[in-house]
């Protein structure tokens, strides 16, 4: 089956891209929820089972990049088949494991599995659809993410106490098989790059637009699990350590918000979601570094924050897609690739500020970043985050960039 447009939204096959990145962060976070029990049924510390999350991002990582440039040239629906096979093995082997080392081996697999889907998942919703429509595919496609997050992980850590830790990985596996069936039978297939058109690393960086958007992936993420990583702090300042639970409640219900405001509106706004979001964020900075024990600011922060940061990936992913063209699949593995380093460089740069200037270091760091976000934002007006101005959500910018490329 070939792949043909619609100008209907294929809502089947977006479900199906939206199960993919579900299974995705599912597979990722499941540990955080099941880290007594595996450290129990692994003979190893909860520390230890806490590495498993770290080799997961450490295998996306490695793999995201090398592993797209190799495979340009193949059909998508296959590769995207592989990708959720790697997946099937993962989660299958993480199940049966009684051996730690084999455990952090199938993570690794599992976080390169990862590193693959997340590079052709953008790129496939939007060839789905036609141009106008491309940012609202990939907001469906990305609704799998905060669904995971926000109901997936409490659901698993549930079952997990039903069942046990193993059955939960084991249904992944389960799960996973069952959409290898969706994808084979429902997804139209699309051909990779042939090779006279396919761009390496290097050319791929190049295209105009590419790196302002890369370079507000890093930015604006990192800022965010700077935060997130150590929001604990924060609600100790304000007298509400123990009610994390519902403070990441709080910010899980407004980012499902967030992503439905940036499906609704990404295809005529991208440029003014990406700043308005950026400046909520700040907003929730502010708020989170003077509210004191005042807690009904605290989650009034938590809630903008979410909504700043709910429809993001989506707005990243679609500003990428729109500017890399034919290089859609490379540049969305560098995404990949940055997002897990701005996410491996909050821990660590939040350690630093923590154990060093304590959390009050906190804010000026966060904005800084932020304002280099709206900067590079402002800035890439015509290739990155273009302004749009016509009719049909498609402005004379983009038209132009088209020509250029």
């Amino acid at each position: 089956m070939s792949g043909v447009v619609h100008d209907r939204l294929p809502w089947a096959s977006l479900l199906a891209l939206a199960m993919a990145a579900f299974i995705t962060i599912l597979t990722e976070t499941l540990p955080a929820g099941l880290l007594p029990q595996m450290a129990q049924g692994l003979a190893v510390s909860e520390g230890w089972i806490g590495q498993t999350v770290t080799v997961y991002a450490l295998g996306s990582l490695l793999a995201a990049i090398p592993l797209t440039a190799a495979t340009q040239g193949r059909c998508r629906r296959g590769l995207l088949l592989v990708a959720l096979a790697g997946f099937v093995i993962a989660n299958t082997l993480t199940a049966l494991s009684s051996h730690y080392p084999l455990t952090l081996a199938a993570r690794f697999l599992a976080g390169m599995a990862a590193g693959l889907l997340w590079a052709l998942l953008a790129g496939y919703a939007a060839r789905l659809v036609p141009e106008q429509q491309r940012g609202r595919a990939i907001a469906i496609a990305m609704l799998g993410t905060p669904l995971a997050l926000s109901l997936g992980v409490p659901a698993g850590t549930w079952l997990g106490s039903l069942v046990g830790w193993r059955w939960c990985f084991g249904s992944m596996s389960v799960l996973a098989l069952a959409l290898m069936l969706w994808v084979r039978l429902g997804l139209p297939d699309f051909p990779g790059q042939p090779a006279d058109r396919r761009l390496t690393l290097g050319a791929a960086f190049k295209v105009p637009g590419v790196w302002p958007v890369l370079l507000v992936v890093l930015t604006f993420v990192l800022a965010h699990n700077l935060l997130f990583t150590y929001i604990a702090p924060f609600l100790a300042a304000a007298d509400l350590a123990e009610r994390t639970d519902l403070a990441l409640l709080v910010f899980g219900l407004a980012s499902l918000l967030g992503i439905w405001i940036v499906g609704v509106l990404i295809d005529r706004h991208l440029r003014a979601l990406t700043l308005i979001s950026t400046l909520l964020f700040g907003l929730a900075v502010l708020t989170l570094n003077l509210a004191g024990t005042t807690s009904a600011l605290v989650y009034a922060a938590l809630a903008v924050w979410g909504l700043a940061f709910g429809g993001a990936a989506t707005l990243f992913q679609t500003a990428l897609a729109k500017a890399a063209g034919q290089a859609a699949d490379i540049a969305q593995s560098m995404l990949v690739t940055t997002w897990n380093l701005a996410i491996a460089g909050g821990g660590l740069l939040g350690g630093v500020l923590l154990e060093r200037l304590g959390v009050s270091a906190f804010a000026p760091v966060l904005l800084g970043l932020l304002g280099v976000t709206l900067v590079v934002v402002g800035r890439a007006r015509r290739h990155g985050f273009p302004q749009q101005t016509g009719a049909d959500g498609e402005g004379k910018t983009t038209r132009e960039q088209a020509v250029e490329r």
